[in-house]
């Protein structure tokens, strides 16, 4: 929530590599090794040259492992102390996506498991998308370790994500609708918000 207004006002969201580089002020919630891991060794190796932590990434489902991680706020790892309320999830339309980069030739990836990860496989073609483990990505239940790779799945866009293409804020509950409305109450796109409890643990 407290990056939202940022984002909207500067009309995208920006990777880890140009947020650093721009120097800007947010709330960072990740795990910082993890972090530079993405910014350091990880490249997307179908578009060499660029590092997992130049782009924008987006899981293709809500209730994350992550989201998980932070309602249970026990990681040993993690600095961000404020539980899952505070979280929105920005939902967009994949093919629209991929239309828009490719017009305006923005490179645009997906990998098959978390792009943190040494293993992950990169692709940059929507006919590969059954590389992906969708009976993980939509799974609920995460112990077998196929699932959890499988729903950590992200879809990269290199550098910037532009807020036009954020179609609707889902949020925990009523109290984070008003928030997210006044938020974004000078953003001159304004997606739809929405509760969506069952997104959240």
């Amino acid at each position: 929530m407290r990056n939202l207004a940022g984002v909207a006002d500067a009309g995208v969201l920006w990777s880890d590599a140009n947020r650093i580089e721009l120097g800007l002020e947010c709330q960072v919630v990740g795990m910082s090794k993890i972090k530079e891991r993405r910014l350091q060794e990880l490249g997307v190796d179908c578009h060499p040259g660029t590092m997992v932590g130049e782009y924008v990434p987006f899981y293709f489902c809500p209730r994350s492992i992550m989201l998980y991680i932070l309602h249970r706020g026990n990681h040993p790892e993690l600095t961000y102390q404020g539980g899952q309320r505070p979280m929105v999830h920005l939902q967009s339309d994949l093919r629209t996506v991929v239309t828009w980069a490719e017009q305006q030739g923005r490179r645009w990836a997906f990998s098959n498991v978390n792009a943190g990860a040494y293993y992950a496989q990169f692709f940059a073609c929507l006919e590969q998308l059954d590389e992906v483990n969708w009976t993980g990505v939509r799974a609920t239940d995460f112990r077998n370790a196929q699932i959890k790779d499988g729903k950590q799945a992200e879809f990269l866009m290199h550098e910037s994500f532009p807020w036009p293409l954020v179609e609707k804020v889902g949020v925990f509950n009523g109290a984070t609708v008003e928030e997210v409305r006044e938020a974004l109450a000078g953003a001159s796109q304004k997606p739809t918000v929405e509760v969506e409890r069952n997104w959240y643990y």
